[in-house]
């Protein structure tokens, strides 16, 4: 009988691997890696509620005469209800607001809506130019976009990672107040780093089991990464740029001197690189063209008739044979009841805790222990693309240590005259502060800091719109926070149907914050209730 092989001495097993990556990218990062490598049964993937993305319809069998409520016209919640209505269910979307999308939210000219707790603000965008306040980015392999093929929404590349942005930090070592080209830190980083470790490998100074001629192959390859000269020192590269451009007959240009060693590895920009090179951050993503509420269209001309806009749920009530959603019209202010068979539920938790309901004690317990993160932006719209004709960059961002923590640059109508850049994305406690801040403090502080980074922002500006997702209404929080204690206890009893309530968007996922997380979970559920119906 064979034998199962054993790994030879010094070899990464899978599990090494595995748990590698997952120090790196996170639980994320595991499932997908596990998935592509075979290593989880489907009923694993099911019990997590983690699906690859796939390329099909879900490809119902029969037909399903039931009629379903779906709470939220989120993503998640309209691809519930376009999913049930290729399959013959009577669906009726109730939501809150005025319009569809949930968090996917493009701001355009005209745009008023007012903050928990304060006045409304109203976007004086020029025609044409939109800033999104949500979701911005698609990557490749997320089923978003299998959803933009199938309703024929136009993408276009979203440039997530330009080297020709920049690092500004404060008060961090000898580079602080000093914007630095992305491609001169991360060329020095490399190359300060390689140096020293080709150095440490010809000394057998490092205690690494490679043969001989493994330490040649790994110095060549170290002098290649980080372009050392022959002596194995780190000079300078033209990975970092030039101090005057190279240009034509005997004009070969002048390298930038490399920044001095300690400065560099004080500088702090270091943490920053492996954000720009994540599991879902890849260097070229996708969008739609036009604004991320392209899909979010697609989806209501499908759906659109069943759609209750101006409908805020007050009451989620059920029973053994059905059940019964009471909900405040907004145009006539009087409470409605609708009836049906299941409800789907796609409103975030930090929401849906206080709506009373008839759930189990479990899933009352659950639905109120879950946390959500702090999340803010704010759209800044200028009259010349100075990022463009001044600092010749297109796309990508700027990061620093400031409290507007990163500024990215329009990927889109390259040359044109005017331009909405993303001012500020901030999270956690920097977002909760900017947060607290009236609309006009959070647009000085945008203004002030950002000009450090680009001194024309005070002569070119034009407007802005800013939000804050926790005082956003029927949203309050930027996605689910789920800690490693979440996923065990509560999210189990997320993930199963309460009687004939089941709850579905980004947060019922391993996929948080993530469009693909809300249409993957809805996925899920309509596979879930029409097998249900089937067995009935």
């Amino acid at each position: 009988m064979a034998t199962k092989e054993q790994p030879k001495e010094k070899e990464m097993t899978r599990r090494q691997f595995l748990t590698t990556v997952g120090k790196v990218g996170g639980s994320v990062a595991v499932f997908s890696l596990m998935g592509t490598m075979g290593l989880l049964s489907p009923e694993t993937l099911k019990a997590a509620e983690y699906t690859p993305p796939g390329k099909n319809d879900l490809n119902l069998s029969g037909r399903g005469g039931k009629k379903i409520i779906i709470l939220g016209a989120g993503i998640a919640g309209l691809t519930a209800a376009y999913e049930l209505g290729l399959a013959g269910y009577d669906c009726t979307i109730l939501e809150a607001k005025e319009f569809a999308g949930g968090r996917n939210w493009t701001i355009r000219k005209g745009t008023s809506v007012a903050e928990i707790g304060s006045g409304r603000q109203t976007s004086r965008f020029d025609n044409g130019l939109y800033f999104n306040a949500g979701p911005m980015r698609i990557p490749q392999f997320h089923v978003t976009l299998d959803y933009c093929k199938k309703f024929g929404v136009a993408i276009e590349p979203f440039n997530n990672v330009n080297e020709s942005g920049y690092y500004y930090n404060e008060n961090v070592g000898a580079l602080s107040g000093q914007r630095v080209p992305k491609r001169a830190a991360k060329a020095d980083v490399r190359g300060y780093v390689a140096e020293m470790l080709a150095k440490a490998v010809n000394q057998n100074a490092l205690d690494l089991p490679l043969t001989a001629e493994e330490k040649l192959k790994l110095v060549d390859y170290l002098k290649a990464e980080g372009d050392l000269n022959p002596d194995l020192f780190y000079k300078g590269s033209e990975r970092g740029g030039y101090k005057d451009e190279p240009g034509s007959r005997l004009d070969a240009g002048v390298l930038r001197d490399p920044f001095d060693l300690k400065a560099i590895l004080h500088s702090g920009f270091g943490k920053y690189f492996s954000n720009e090179y994540s599991y879902d951050q890849q260097m070229m993503m996708f969008h739609p063209v036009g604004g991320m509420d392209a899909i979010v269209k697609a989806f209501e001309k499908r759906v659109g008739n069943r759609i209750k806009f101006k409908a805020e749920v007050k009451e989620i009530r059920q029973s053994s044979s059905g059940v019964r959603i009471v909900y405040k019209d907004g145009n006539s202010g009087k409470e409605q009841e609708l009836r049906g068979d299941y409800c789907i539920c796609t409103i975030p938790l930090t929401v849906l805790k206080k709506i009373p309901a008839d759930f189990s004690p479990e899933m009352s317990k659950a639905i109120s222990s879950v946390g959500y993160a702090s999340a803010g932006k704010i759209g800044l719209q200028f009259k010349r693309r100075f990022w463009e004709e001044d600092d010749d960059l297109y796309g990508g961002s700027s990061l620093t240590n400031m409290d507007i923590t990163q500024i990215y640059y329009p990927p889109t109508d390259y040359f044109g005259k005017k331009g909405i850049l993303l001012g500020y994305y901030a999270y956690g406690g920097t977002a909760d502060k900017l947060g607290g801040m009236s609309y006009a403090e959070r647009e000085r502080l945008a203004l002030t800091q950002g000009a450090k980074i680009h001194p024309q922002y005070p002569k070119e500006f034009e407007a802005s719109y800013s939000i804050d997702w926790k005082k956003t209404k029927y949203q309050e929080g930027g996605w689910v926070s789920y800690s490693a204690n979440d996923r065990k206890t509560y999210y189990p009893t997320l993930c199963k149907p309460d009687n004939r309530v089941y709850l579905a968007g980004e947060h019922i996922s391993y996929i948080t914050a993530w469009q693909a997380g809300a249409i993957e979970s809805a996925r899920e559920v309509v596979t879930d209730i029409h097998k249900r119906v089937m067995k009935a």
